[in-house]
């Protein structure tokens, strides 16, 4: 007889049979809610660009975005104070014109230990840091118990902490693996073309750092990910996403990785730039497929932290704290949201990382009541003992 978790897995594959979808089509009013998680601390700084900033600039002498300007490869321009990556120009161009994109910088949890499994797990629970934690429990399956009717799918792997509780969640693997940038023959051939001119040790030297500091943080880094699919792979996906979405479920979670940028980083083009672009393809081509059902959708993008503020000597960013939500969805938003602050030496966390002045619960908890008409008791039960929900974004 086959196990619970085979029967999940086909009856989420059902939607794929040809003809299928259209049975389980759910109406076009029906609120549906996806959050995309960011696995592995992702840059909020270069995400949303504190332009207005001169310590931000000092701060960051090789990675830093330029001031918005006519340049492509400036900031673009959310408000006085803020930008967001220009990597995202392109396919957010729609959704910035139509307001229906929102960010909101200083957000995060309260769990200082900057380890990404535990700040991953203390957010996925969704329960206070410091108490009592119940594994079984995480804050996506509470919305799923307290939504009847609304169908819930994780496109991962295995079923996230996010989604365990008593709702019965099926799950779809969309993982793919990229490949590296430059393989050893690849590696070979760039020594090669300098061997015998004055840059040739300088490039060896720089060849073997990289194959060390690879070899040292690659575990690291792919640890950090927890198997997330690539951002390429969710690029790649995130059609289907949006027709199983569109067609049949009302609460999704997919993760993404590799956001563990310790080691170039990149500023406007780069390793970051290019996940970003692929991240914000893949979220332009999902409200696509949406069609009118994006009306009545939010996407939520969040990480389990952001990064230090400086860069580091490896002209990368370590682990952080505060981060950046990105909200996406069909009703029109204001493009900055939330509490902030002045970004000045005085203003970071231990002199080293954003602060969090918006709890992502608070965040979170403001959508889902405005999305699925949630009252006060409905979210305490989905985020016991959270701040006050922050209103304007759903």
């Amino acid at each position: 007889m086959p196990d619970r978790r085979t029967l999940l897995r086909c009856a989420a594959l059902l939607p794929l049979a040809a003809g299928s979808a259209r049975l389980f089509a759910a109406a076009p009013a029906t609120p549906r809610f996806l959050l995309v998680f960011q696995r592995g601390g992702c840059d909020a700084a270069s995400v949303m660009v504190p332009h207005a900033s001169s310590f931000y600039y000092e701060s960051r002498p090789s990675i830093a975005i330029a001031r918005p300007s006519a340049d492509a490869s400036s900031a673009v321009g959310l408000d006085a104070d803020w930008g967001l990556h220009p990597a995202l120009r392109e396919p957010f161009a729609g959704l910035l014109q139509a307001r229906q994109a929102a960010f909101v910088p200083f957000a995060g949890t309260e769990d200082l230990s900057r380890s990404h499994f535990e700040t991953q797990d203390s957010i996925e629970l969704g329960q206070p840091v410091g108490g009592r934690r119940d594994f079984r429990s995480g804050f996506m399956g509470r919305l799923a118990g307290v939504l009847t009717g609304r169908a819930p799918i994780a496109f991962t792997d295995a079923l996230p902490l996010a989604f365990q509780g008593q709702a019965m969640v099926p799950n779809i693997s969309l993982r793919s693996v990229p490949r590296p940038v430059l393989d050893a023959r690849q590696s070979e051939l760039v020594a090669s073309m300098y061997r015998g001119t004055a840059l040739s040790g300088q490039v060896a030297e720089g060849m073997a750092l990289r194959k060390d500091v690879s070899s040292e943080l690659q575990g690291e880094m792919e640890k950090a990910g927890r198997n997330a699919v690539s951002s390429r792979g969710f690029e790649a996906e995130a059609r289907r996403i949006g027709r199983l979405m569109r067609e049949r479920y009302a609460l999704g979670f997919v993760d993404v990785g590799g956001w563990d940028t310790h080691v170039g980083q990149g500023g406007a083009t780069g390793p970051l730039a290019q996940r970003l672009g692929e991240l914000g393809r893949g979220l332009a081509a999902f409200a696509d497929e949406m069609g009118p059902a994006w009306r009545d959708t939010t996407v939520v993008v969040m990480s389990e932290f952001g990064r230090t503020f400086r860069e580091n000597g490896n002209r990368g960013t370590d682990h952080g704290h505060g981060s950046v939500m990105w909200v996406l969805g069909g009703r029109s938003l204001p493009p900055v949201a939330g509490e902030q602050t002045a970004l000045a030496p005085g203003s970071l966390l231990q002199n080293r990382d954003w602060p969090v002045l918006n709890d992502y619960r608070a965040v979170l908890a403001g959508i889902f009541a405005r999305q699925f008409a949630l009252g006060p008791a409905a979210l305490g039960t989905v985020f016991p003992g959270a701040p006050a929900p922050l209103g304007g974004l759903a």
